[in-house]
Order: structure tokens, then C-alpha cells, then sequence
């Protein structure tokens, strides 16, 4: 593919080829050994539980993350806790140590006893139909049931948000973006939680794209950068701004567009 040129662009003309790309982008073709992404695994499991678990480890190299997700046994998340210690011990991840890794596991393998993720997760969210309350319930949810302190663990899950600016919470965005979004690369399992309503899973490349087609303005990576171009995106398709996300990522990534070096 030729890269794209981006002088002189209009906002129709950002429009048309984002929505070129969002739709050449959506399909399979896109996950495989030669593409790693996380989602590659989520998709092949199609549960919510091992869903979470691929995206909060996404974070680093692609081919690293995927061949780590690929290492871990998902079975052990209906297993006895102590084979959860067993069979994870030497298991670690970048910042996450074992013991990181059980705890994540014992965690979700409570919950999972308990009640569905979608609902936590609705819990939170359906009030002002904000996913930050959202993501915010899960975190406390998985800290709640099973009590575990570490610098890894803290990095893993995020901490809760507070109100204001804060983290960009890509990887729970990213989750959240398969969950309720379905089409030939998100997976759509959950029902309840609106398209519209969800934030943009900022990363680097999505943020440096955006801020190259002027769809973005913010020069800090937060919180506020996510909600402006989230809003910005809305204003292309206010009923699912996030079907965007993957067609910035693939441009940054691939280095598509003429003015990345």
C-alpha cells in the first residue's frame, strides 16, 4: 500500500480515509502469526475472563505479548488455587512476577464462580453511562476478591479513576472495544454496554497519527487526550467513534502515512 500524503486534508477528506482504511481493516487477515496482536488470542478463547487477561497484558512488543498469552494455560482458571500456584510459579511477565501472574488468576477465577465481568462491569457503568465507573468496578472487583500488593500488580490492573485527568487506560479501553463492538476483529460478547459510549484505546501510534491529521491537539498522553479525540471521532460516526481505533493503529504502526519517519 502506498502511503498516504497528508498535506492539505480536509476534515471530509480525514473522514474518507478513515473509513477506507477502518473498513479494509476488518477482517481476519489482520490477526495472525505475521500480524501479533493480542486480540489474536482473545479470539481464539471467545471468553470474557481470558479476554481480560490477553488485554492487560498487552502491552510491549506484539510478538512478545502473544507468544506470553500463548504460554499460559486458561484452563487453570476452573482449577483448584493451589494448582493455580503450581502451574504459574516461574510464570512471569515484563513488570508482572509470578506472583503477579497467580494473583490475576486466583482473582478472575473467583469472580468467575461469582457472576460474569459484564456485570461488574454494568454495575458501575449504567448510571451515567460512563465505562470509566465501569472499568473503575472491575478494578475494585478484582482487588476486592482476592487482596494482592505489588508494583507489577498496580501496573497491571491501573488504578482506579478519580475523576479529572488521569491514565489513558488504553488496555481496559481495548477490552472494552472487543467486548461491545463485534464485527471480523472485535468480538461483541457483551450486549448491555452502548458503542457510543465508549473511549478510544490510546497508544502511541494511535496518538501520533491523530495528532498528524489534526484530530487531535493535546500534546500530554492522558486522559484528556482519549476524551478529545474520542469526541473528535464522534463527530465522524456518534455511534461507534471507537471502529476507528484499529485503522490509526495499523497506520502508525505500518508507517502508512507519508509524514512518519
Amino acid at each position: 500500500m502506498k502511503k498516504r500524503v497528508l498535506s492539505s486534508l480536509t476534515p471530509l477528506q480525514i473522514r474518507a480515509v478513515l473509513d477506507e482504511e477502518a473498513a479494509r481493516r476488518d477482517s481476519p487477515e489482520e490477526l495472525s502469526e505475521r500480524k501479533p496482536d493480542p486480540l489474536l488470542v482473545a479470539r481464539e478463547h471467545k471468553d470474557e475472563t481470558i479476554a481480560l487477561i490477553c488485554a492487560l497484558f498487552g502491552y510491549g512488543n506484539a510478538s512478545l505479548i502473544v507468544r506470553f498469552l500463548k504460554s499460559l494455560d486458561f484452563g487453570l482458571l476452573d482449577a483448584e488455587e493451589s494448582q493455580i500456584r503450581i502451574a504459574l510459579t516461574g510464570s512471569y511477565y515484563r513488570f508482572q512476577k509470578s506472583e503477579d501472574v497467580i494473583a490475576l488468576f486466583i482473582a478472575l477465577s473467583r469472580l468467575k464462580q461469582e457472576g460474569s465481568l459484564e456485570s461488574l462491569f454494568y454495575a458501575g457503568y449504567q448510571q451515567k453511562r460512563n465505562v470509566l465507573e465501569g472499568i473503575n468496578a472491575l478494578i475494585d472487583a478484582i482487588r476486592g476478591i482476592y487482596p494482592h500488593q505489588s508494583r507489577g500488580y498496580t501496573f497491571l490492573l491501573g488504578k482506579t479513576w478519580q475523576g479529572g485527568n488521569g491514565s489513558p487506560y488504553k488496555r481496559w479501553n481495548m477490552y472494552l472495544r472487543w467486548m461491545v463492538r463485534r464485527d471480523s476483529l472485535d468480538m461483541g460478547l457483551w450486549h448491555d454496554v452502548q458503542r457510543s459510549d465508549l473511549l478510544i484505546p490510546l497508544d502511541t501510534h494511535t496518538f501520533t497519527v491523530s495528532r498528524m491529521l489534526g484530530l487531535l491537539s493535546r500534546k500530554q498522553y492522558d486522559l484528556k487526550a482519549v476524551i478529545e479525540l474520542t469526541q473528535m471521532l464522534r463527530t465522524f460516526d456518534p455511534e461507534d467513534p471507537v471502529k476507528y481505533d484499529f485503522a490509526l493503529y495499523r497506520l502508525g504502526q505500518e508507517r502508512l502515512l507519508a509524514a512518519i519517519k
